[in-house]
C-alpha cells in the first residue's frame, strides 16, 4: 500500500503532468478557458488513463515486444471511443465544449508514456494507483489554469460571479496568448515555493537525480547549465560536471593559443566555406581565360597561315622532276643551288660526259663556264668507247 501511496503523492505533486513534466500541452492551453471545460478535460484524461493502465498491465506478459507501441494504442484508442459515446449521450454540453480534443486523448503523450514507462512493466493494482495519481494531477492542473483564466478574463469561476460589479474583464486571459501567460505565472509560484522551502529546512531543492538527466522527470530543471538549487547546498553531481565542463573549455583555449595555424582557420565555419568557394570560383575564371586565349592564338595562327599559302609566299614549291639522262636535286639542296658539276674526266654510267648548267639569279653575277680542253673529251671519249 505504501507503493500505491507514493504513486499517487509522485502524479500530484512531485511529478506533476503539468507544472512538473509539462506533458499534455495542447489540451492545456486550448480547453481551459474555463474551470468546467479543464476539469471535464482532467477527469475524461484520468478515467481514460485508469483504465488503459489496467488493460495494459494485464496483457504486459502477452504483447510482443516489437508491437507494444501499436498495441498500446489500440487500447487507448479503444477507451477513447468508449468515452466519447458516454460524454456525447449523458454531458452533451461538456462534449459540445471539449470538441474534437476528445479523441485527440489518443495520442495524447501522458497517458502512451505511462504506459510504456510504467504500466508494462509493473503489476494492476500499482498501474491503476499511477494512473489514478496521473490523472488527478493533469486534473489539478487543467482547472487551476481553467480557474484562472475564467476569474481574471470573465470576473467568475465555476460559473458563479466572484468580482464586484465595477470590475472590467482582462479578455485577453481567455483567448489563446492568456493561456501562456497563467500556465508560466502557476510554474513560477511553484518554483519559488519550492525555493523558499527548500532554504527554511536546509535542504537543497532537487535539481537532478543520482543517475543522469534522462531518467530525471523535473523538465523544469537545466542540467549543468542552470542552479536552481541553494548556495550552501549545491548538487555535487552539477558542480562536479561544472569543473569538467570549465576545464575542458581552458584546454581548448590552451590548445588554440599554442597551435600555429594560418590566420583563416580562426574564422568561423561559414567564412572559410565562402573563401573555398571564392578561391575556386577565381581559379575555375582564370582556367577559362587561358582556354579563351588559346583558342584565340590558333583561330589568329590559322588565319595567317592561309593567308600566307594564298599569296604563295610561305610554301616552298615542290622541285621539278629531273628528265632521264639528268641528275636529281637533292630534297635538302636549297632554292636555286643545283649539284655541283662533274668534275673533269669523271664519266657518267652511260658513259657520256655532262655538263650541269647553274643558273644563278640576276643579282648575282655570273661566273664563267668552266671549259673542257677538247683533248681531253675525244680522250675521254676513246676510252668509253
Amino acid at each position: 500500500m505504501n507503493k500505491c501511496t507514493e504513486r499517487l503523492y509522485n502524479g500530484i505533486v512531485k511529478e506533476n503532468p503539468t507544472f512538473v513534466q509539462m506533458l499534455g500541452m495542447c489540451p492545456t492551453l486550448a480547453v481551459t478557458t474555463s474551470a468546467v471545460n479543464g476539469m471535464g478535460m482532467g477527469l475524461t484524461t484520468t478515467v481514460i488513463l485508469v483504465m488503459s493502465n489496467l488493460m495494459i498491465s494485464l496483457l504486459r506478459k502477452l504483447i510482443p515486444n516489437r508491437v507494444r507501441i501499436p498495441a498500446f494504442i489500440i487500447v487507448i484508442a479503444s477507451f477513447v471511443t468508449i468515452v466519447q459515446f458516454l460524454l456525447e449521450g449523458f454531458i452533451p454540453s461538456l462534449y459540445d465544449s471539449l470538441g474534437i480534443f476528445i479523441p485527440l486523448i489518443v495520442v495524447n503523450c501522458i497517458i502512451l508514456g505511462r504506459a510504456e514507462a510504467y504500466a508494462s512493466k509493473n503489476p494492476v493494482l500499482p498501474s491503476v494507483f499511477d494512473g489514478i495519481g496521473m490523472g488527478l494531477g493533469f486534473t489539478v492542473g487543467l482547472t487551476a489554469i481553467g480557474a484562472f483564466r475564467e476569474l481574471l478574463g470573465n470576473g467568475t469561476v465555476f460559473n458563479f460571479k466572484v468580482m464586484p460589479g465595477g470590475y472590467q474583464p482582462i479578455t485577453i486571459f481567455i483567448l489563446a496568448p492568456g493561456a501562456f501567460f497563467v500556465l508560466a505565472f502557476l510554474i513560477a509560484f511553484q518554483n519559488k515555493m519550492a525555493l523558499n522551502k527548500a532554504a527554511k529546512t536546509g535542504t537543497p531543492y532537487e535539481i537532478c537525480r543520482d543517475a543522469d538527466c534522462s531518467h530525471c522527470t523535473n523538465t523544469m530543471c537545466g542540467g549543468r547549465f542552470f542552479d536552481f538549487g541553494t548556495k550552501e547546498g549545491e548538487s555535487a553531481d552539477v558542480e562536479r560536471e561544472t569543473t569538467e565542463y570549465a576545464a575542458a573549455e581552458a584546454g581548448t583555449a590552451n590548445e588554440m593559443s599554442d597551435s600555429e595555424s594560418e590566420p583563416d582557420q580562426t574564422l568561423p565555419t561559414s567564412e572559410i566555406a565562402a573563401q573555398w568557394s571564392a578561391a575556386e570560383s577565381s581559379e575555375a575564371f582564370e582556367a577559362k581565360e587561358d582556354t579563351e586565349r588559346q583558342r584565340a592564338g590558333e583561330n589568329i595562327g590559322g588565319e595567317v597561315l592561309k593567308q600566307e599559302s594564298s599569296d604563295g609566299g610561305s610554301e616552298p614549291e615542290a622541285p621539278p622532276l629531273a628528265e632521264e639522262g639528268q641528275p636529281e636535286v637533292s630534297p635538302s639542296a636549297g632554292e636555286g643551288q643545283p649539284e655541283p658539276p662533274l668534275a673533269p674526266g669523271e664519266d657518267n654510267p652511260d658513259g657520256e660526259t655532262k655538263q650541269v648548267n647553274i643558273e644563278t639569279p640576276e643579282e648575282e653575277t655570273e661566273q664563267p663556264k668552266a671549259e673542257i680542253p677538247e683533248e681531253e673529251t675525244e680522250q675521254s671519249e676513246a676510252e668509253a668507247h
